[in-house]
């Protein structure tokens, strides 16, 4: 397949929604005739799956993907249609993601072509019969077939309120008249956006922590079930759960499910197994660096200063990239988010005060002057990291971000205080006067 086929998303810069809201752009409805006033005998020759890829190695692999296979015995048809296509190509996909723009789009795929897809990409794949009437069948076939037209294809695409995942949700609601969404809506789960983005994605390092970075406090609410299932294979398990009634009578809406691919790699994990240990522990080899590097000097701490450049660098390039993509951009998922406290654009003044210090000569007046300056500055960038973390103790700052805090607070606290010994170091005696 030239196109990619998507799950949730690119995960580096995810975001999470301000409170329980609607869709951002919930699906379109389209001029198909409702499955109760259709004769009983029209769908009959239909047979639909809810088709759910396990985890691949792609970033936006990482959460799964989802489909709606239709199987038409009258045409001897069998159509995967799913709603997770998007091109790397397409001229304007850079420039929409960076504002939080992303379009769409659905496609439809020769359902064989599909399945060796996913075997080729060592990817579960699990087939759901769904216990539909005729009607329902139908009216479901109506709606992929409308939807899939150029004109009706494209849709705005949300992270975790409107992905590939809902879109599949959606349309099978709509068949059975809004049982899923009755159902479990007000449901309550003990899972969060956050949870279920840590605990898929923690097997990739960069990501995570980018990804951990750059996700917003409204992520740590909790969801419903009706939300959990922006997840496919929570989708799959939830609907294993529901009963619908046909003509009267109750009965399970997955009628069979069956392994189509099954794949070698581990299975995704069910619990978040990384934690603020190893943050902690990177943190303090930096600042172990940062200090030998300064012990062992004489004079001027050139690589110890270096060091501290470095890190001013990246933590005031991430703050800036925290800060801009709650400002300016659609990313709403990033929007209020304490990480700001830690990764703050303040330390790209201190990157330019320590260079100005390593360009001075050491004991002269500017020398002295420049590094009274990054003292003051280190020590602003280093109360704030604190102050975030003291105010966690607020019902208000509720963001689960204690990994990006051991990260960052004791290297910002640490540099501080190398910088303030220097300065005492480097101040000539007082002199007493009888």
């Amino acid at each position: 397949m030239k196109k990619c086929i998507a799950a949730i998303g690119c995960v580096v810069v995810l975001s999470a929604s301000l409170g329980a809201q609607p869709s951002t752009n919930p699906v379109r409805t389209p001029p198909v005739e409702p499955a109760a006033t259709i004769a009983s005998e029209t769908g009959s020759d239909l047979t639909v799956y809810l088709l759910t890829m396990g985890p691949g190695d792609q970033v936006w692999e990482k959460f799964g993907h989802n489909a709606i296979w239709i199987h038409d015995g009258a045409n001897n048809t069998d159509i995967a249609y799913h709603w997770g296509v998007f091109d790397f190509r397409d001229k304007d996909f850079y420039p929409n993601f960076i504002r939080g723009k992303m379009l769409y789009l659905m496609g439809a795929f020769d359902f064989n072509e599909t399945i060796d897809f996913y075997r080729q990409s060592n990817r579960t794949v699990w087939a759901q019969e769904l216990n539909l009437t005729p009607g329902q069948r139908y009216s479901l076939a109506q709606f992929v077939t409308w939807n899939v037209r150029p004109e009706n294809r494209h849709y705005r695409y949300d992270y975790y309120r409107d992905n590939c995942s809902t879109r599949v949700r959606d349309a099978i609601d709509n068949a059975l008249g809004g049982v899923i969404r009755k159902t479990f809506v007000n449901i309550p789960t003990s899972t969060t956006f956050r949870f279920h983005t840590e605990r898929l994605t923690q097997g990739d390092w960069p990501v995570f922590t980018g990804t951990m970075a750059g996700l917003g406090q409204p992520t740590d609410r909790p969801i419903t079930a009706y939300e959990e299932m922006f997840l496919p294979v929570k989708l799959k398990d939830h609907l294993q759960t529901l009963r619908v009634s046909a003509n009267g009578v109750s009965a399970p809406l997955v009628k069979s499910e069956r392994v189509l691919v099954q794949a070698t790699r581990t299975p995704e994990d069910v619990e978040v197994r990384r934690g603020i240990t190893g943050y902690l522990v990177l943190s303090l080899v930096v600042l172990l660096l940062v200090t030998g590097a300064f012990a062992l000097s004489s004079g001027k701490p050139t690589f110890a200063l270096a060091l501290i450049a470095v890190w001013s660098l990246l933590a005031g390039l991430s703050g800036v990239l925290l800060a801009g993509l709650w400002a300016f951009t659609d990313h709403v998922y990033s929007y209020r988010n304490e990480n700001l406290f830690q990764l703050n654009p303040i330390s790209l003044i201190v990157l330019v005060a320590v260079i100005r210090l390593i360009a001075a000569r050491a004991g002269e007046a500017d020398w002295a002057s420049r590094l009274s300056s990054a003292q003051r500055w280190s020590f602003i960038v280093a109360v704030l990291p604190v102050v975030g973390f003291v105010l966690q103790v607020l019902p208000m700052f509720r963001q689960v971000n204690g990994d990006i805090i051991a990260l960052a607070m004791p290297i910002h606290v640490g540099i501080a205080g190398v910088l303030m010994v220097l300065k005492r170091r480097t101040q000539p005696a007082s002199r007493s006067v009888a």
